[in-house]
């Protein structure tokens, strides 16, 4: 069967009623039922031959199909194995898919060792290569998926992905507004992010109660390598949003307790210009808390 008709509601319907199947709550599963907006997600990517593909939820395997045309590997994750199963049926043609029916996450904070080796030996096994993540992401899995592949020492070189709309947008989120948070600082102190499509809960089956968006994320290395310590620069900024509404000065010596006493604190404080005693984490701006986070890191050290 063709790619174009391979996620359609009444192919849906028909292949889960060939099986037995329902769409499983419990792992996210909302099928996209708008091939084009299907190719957008794979247009975002801009799929080329050099490139490895992660796909976390291979789904029915109609993103796959279309992705494995133009890209040189792609490694598909699929947790439900009646899924695998169906998927596997319609992959069978392709010889640079490779399968996967497991979690994507050995827990919150790190990937699955087994679902990155295989994209780490096809990217080392040629120069230019590289890899990305193209993918409808099961919303429950979408901010600990991302969030652990720009940890990653060889992060993706670009992330198209759909998720969740209210996720999207605190990715994008400023300063002083309600979505603004960890996350945020995280994600815009790696990359440029931006939302390419609105999707309405009516493009998916079963649709879900919450508008969806695909996703273009772009890692700049130059980013990155402003950042001395990932690791240290992540943590300190997910402490700083614990607690949101209390003073800068209160979390900080709650967060460095151990390490710091109040005055080494003040000490670091009172040579931030941006800094003033009702300072709260929600007001500084993506480059006030890197500044911050690597002052504390110095701090820390001596």
């Amino acid at each position: 069967m063709s790619t174009s008709n391979r996620q359609t509601i009444s192919y849906l319907n028909r292949r889960f009623r060939q099986v037995g199947l329902e769409p499983n709550k419990r792992h996210g599963q909302n099928f996209l039922i708008d091939l084009n907006l299907v190719r957008m997600i794979a247009d975002t990517g801009d799929i080329q031959p050099c490139d490895a593909i992660l796909e976390i939820g291979t789904g029915t395997g109609s993103l796959t199909a279309m992705m494995a045309e133009k890209a040189g590997f792609i490694v598909t994750v699929e947790i439900d194995e009646h899924l695998h199963q169906l998927a596997k049926e319609e992959l069978e043609p392709f010889r640079n898919v490779w399968m996967l029916r497991q979690d994507a996450l050995k827990n919150k904070n790190n990937l699955s060792p087994t679902v990155l080796a295989p994209i780490r030996e096809w990217v080392q096994g040629a120069p230019g290569r590289g890899f990305k993540l193209v993918a409808n992401l099961p919303y429950n899995v979408a901010t600990p998926i991302i969030s652990n592949l720009l940890m990653l020492e060889d992060p993706p070189t670009l992330i198209s992905v759909t998720i969740q709309k209210e996720l999207g947008e605190r990715m994008m989120a400023v300063p002083s507004t309600k979505d603004y948070s960890a996350l945020s600082v995280w994600v815009q102190a790696l990359c440029d992010v931006s939302i390419v499509r609105v999707l309405p809960p009516t493009v998916f089956w079963p649709a879900p109660k919450v508008d969806s968006a695909i996703m273009r994320i772009q890692p700049i290395p130059e980013k990155r390598a402003a950042i001395a310590n990932l690791a240290f620069f992540h943590t300190f900024t997910r402490s700083l949003f614990f607690h949101r509404r209390k003073f800068l000065r209160s979390v900080i010596i709650s967060a460095f307790k151990e390490k710091l006493n109040k005055p080494q604190v003040d000490a670091v404080l009172a040579e931030l210009p941006f800094y003033h005693s009702n300072s709260r984490a929600e007001e500084l701006s993506v480059a006030q808390i890197q500044e911050l986070s690597e002052r504390f890191r110095l701090a820390v050290k001596q």
